[in-house]
């Protein structure tokens, strides 16, 4: 029943606040009629009956103007009030009901600090009002101190229904916030694992692919040199097809925002000298050289420098034209510094070393993922490099001894 109520109220406040009206009109204007012990004894006296419906005919004011509503109802009880000797009434709860109304909806409609202060000074003028009129005859009774305190009764329960509701609204809103924090934790955690994939299957199946095509135009040269040709001609078409749709694969996965998170902990620069050599058992002679004293790297650097220098060597085996290549690793306090060279004829097209394409993309954002920079430019009238500025942890460490070092 309770909820029927209140749901047709929230379709038609305002034949809801007519009948609010209604209902207290009524016990107003029939305490006019009233003496003492209750009971009817003339009827309604015009101006206390209008000064009623005027109180209760101000509650239509209540949504839009509660402050007004309340000064307009306090007003017309405070004369009701005085008049109320000299009509033959006394003033009681039913005189009172609509400010009591309207203290309510004050309080529902404001703050606590403006609902408290307006309560006080409304009961505080009715008391006032019942006890210096008519004149001369000013006394305080206790019904009259019980009146005054019973119409704050209304305003005090809308104050702790709308503290209820605030809070209700809050919980619900802090609940909203956390889902949609979880919902973006999730895209980002998927966006970061998007990138992750795309630098891998970029980086290890194109390696892997121009390893395999090397290698083949390398056994043919010395096995079948008349039949090289054809053969790496057909080799050419299905390859590079292949390459197509990796590079098709990786722009699907790739996604416009860099991701913040670091990479999952793979190779570092300890197997650095196992890539070198996959490089030279296809033709590429890599030279390798180091700077300073070693530091220790973090697990998400040390895969970082070795998929940079995995995937520079692959541009160079693909593009270079040239059959040697230099690997630095420069150490300072805080920095490694990877730069990777070759000395090969200058290129036709940005796209013929490329430039153009996903790999100096990934490198770049593997760099930037871990706090490091990566530039990359021609050499000159000859020649690419590759260099990445990349971070160390601070504690020094012993350097790794291989045997490919150069002095």
């Amino acid at each position: 029943m309770i909820a029927e109520i209140r749901s047709w109220a929230r379709r038609h406040p305002r034949a809801f606040d007519m009948a609010i009206a209604a209902v207290l009109c009524g016990p107003a204007v029939l305490t006019t009629t009233m003496a003492q012990p209750p009971r009817i004894v003339r009827r309604p006296p015009p101006v206390p009956a209008a000064v009623a419906v005027l109180a209760c005919a101000a509650l239509m004011l209540r949504r839009t103007h509660p402050r007004l509503t309340v000064i307009i109802t306090t007003g017309c009880t405070a004369v009701l009030g005085a008049l109320g000797p000299s009509q033959g009434y006394e003033l009681g709860s039913t005189l009172t009901g609509p400010v009591m109304a309207a203290f309510a909806s004050l309080a529902w409609h404001t703050d606590g600090r403006t609902a408290a202060r307006c309560t006080a000074a409304a009961a505080a003028v009715l008391l006032a009002a019942s006890v210096l009129w008519p004149p001369g005859e000013a006394r305080l009774r206790p019904e009259q101190v019980g009146l005054a305190a019973f119409t704050l009764l209304p305003a005090a329960v809308a104050d702790a229904l709308r503290s209820r509701r605030d809070y209700v609204t809050a919980v619900e809103a802090r609940a909203a916030m956390a889902e949609h924090t979880r919902e973006e934790e999730a895209r980002r955690r998927v966006g970061a694992e998007r990138m992750r994939i795309a630098r891998e299957l970029h980086d290890v199946v194109a390696h892997h692919i121009t390893l395999a095509q090397a290698a083949t135009a390398d056994y043919l040269l010395a096995t079948r040199p008349d039949a090289a040709a054809e053969v790496t001609g057909n080799l050419t078409a299905p390859l590079t097809a292949a390459l197509g749709e990796l590079k098709a694969t990786v722009g699907l996965l790739r996604e416009h925002d860099e991701p913040t998170g670091s990479t999952e902990p793979a190779p570092g620069l300890a197997q650095l000298p196992d890539l070198l050599a996959s490089f030279e058992s296809v033709g590429l002679a890599v030279t390798l050289t180091r700077e300073g004293e070693a530091r220790p790297l973090s697990p998400g650097v040390g895969l970082t420098a070795y998929r940079i220098t995995q995937e520079a060597l692959t541009n160079v085996s693909k593009h270079a034209l040239t059959a040697t290549a230099a690997v630095h690793l420069r150490y300072t306090a805080d920095r490694l510094t990877l730069t990777v060279t070759d000395g090969g004829p200058a290129p036709t097209s940005p796209r013929s070393r490329g430039v153009a394409g996903y790999g100096l993309i990934g490198m770049r954002e593997r760099a930037h993922a871990v706090g490091g920079h990566l530039h990359a430019h021609l050499r000159g009238g000859a020649g690419f490099e590759v260099r990445a500025d990349l971070p160390t942890l601070t504690a020094p460490g012993p350097p790794p001894t291989t045997p490919r070092d150069a002095p």
